[in-house]
């Protein structure tokens, strides 16, 4: 046992990391216990309803959009400098699981999953449950669209709810993975271009863009690697262009190339048709092998990520 004990510290700056995404694989996202970003989503929902009316929307928009995050970040790092007083153990632990709540891997793969489930009873049921992940209007789709979406859902959330958080907490730590999130909450409640949210939420889709810009391309890139199928890059600089989002269209584009399948086209948000570009050009039929697919591959490159992080901590710490 004493052996371990040189190997146990050389681990210790990783094993908060290594804690929280056990966790996550284990547990998933657990609807009893309290969750940080559903306090988020009740401040800037507070924050929407009170601001986002009369003159200077935008203006009010991206101040509650910053004031949100570094109040985030502050607090995190605070909280972190009160933990250094406690013993190691316990802010080890506290910390691990906010990185536990920061990942959604499994919920994500659960979710894609349940999609497909649902869709073999009906489609009414596939468009129910795939409503749960996606932000379009499902009402009118169809078996292949719900298939789509889910598994579009699940190449572009292993960026947003994976990759982009182990690439912050890599950069700034705890605080800048709680940080993270929060403008990615912003943005999946306030970033949309309809006609509410289209000033006010203007500036939370820009830090988002911006706060993604290198996990999305790292997420399609890792994703490739993974597959064995390196070759695929110049597909994805050939399409992840192809997309509303300057990120969303790089993870969608490597697991479209990797399924030789085809994404994107037009869709219904909150009732307003929005004509978007097709990803890839392979419109065949979704099927259940194509999701195991999807999901291996979003496992695999989750494992590479926190391996690459966890390595770079003891390495720099």
């Amino acid at each position: 046992m004493t052996d371990l004990f040189p190997y146990c510290i050389m681990a210790w700056p990783a094993m908060p990391l290594l804690i929280g995404w056990l966790l996550d694989l284990l547990l998933g996202d657990p609807a009893q216990l309290p969750h940080p970003v559903v306090l988020f989503g009740k401040a800037i929902a507070k924050g929407e309803y009170w601001l986002n009316r009369g003159r200077q929307r935008k203006l009010k928009g991206g101040m509650m959009s910053v004031a949100l995050v570094t109040a985030t970040y502050a607090a995190a790092w605070y909280l972190l400098r009160w933990l250094d007083t406690m013993p190691p153990l316990l802010g080890m632990g506290i910390q691990a699981v906010f990185i536990f709540y920061c990942l959604a891997g499994t919920t994500l793969a659960r979710e894609v999953r349940n999609v497909f489930t649902a869709l073999d009873c009906s489609l009414e049921d596939g468009r129910r449950q795939v409503a749960r992940i996606v932000g379009r209007d499902t009402s009118g789709l169809s078996g292949q669209g719900v298939r789509t979406a889910a598994l579009e859902t699940l190449a572009e959330n292993l960026s947003d709810g994976v990759i982009a958080p182990l690439f912050w907490y890599a950069l700034l730590g705890v605080p800048g993975m709680l940080a993270y999130k929060m403008v990615n909450t912003l943005d999946s409640m306030i970033g949309y271009h309809t006609g509410r949210y289209v000033d006010f939420g203007c500036f939370a889709a820009r830090m988002d863009d911006a706060a993604n810009y290198i996990p999305a391309r790292l997420t399609a890139l890792l994703m490739l690697v993974v597959s064995g199928r390196l070759p695929l890059a110049g597909f994805v600089m050939k399409w992840g262009h192809q997309h509303a989002s300057p990120n969303s269209g790089w993870p969608e584009a490597a697991l479209a190339g990797i399924l030789n399948c085809r994404f994107g086209g037009p869709h219904y948000y909150f009732g307003e048709y929005f004509e978007k570009p097709y990803i890839g050009e392979n419109g065949r039929m979704l099927d259940t092998g194509d999701m195991k697919t999807a999901i291996r591959i979003n496992r695999c490159t989750e494992i590479l990520m926190v391996a690459a992080v966890a390595l770079s901590l003891i390495i720099i710490r």
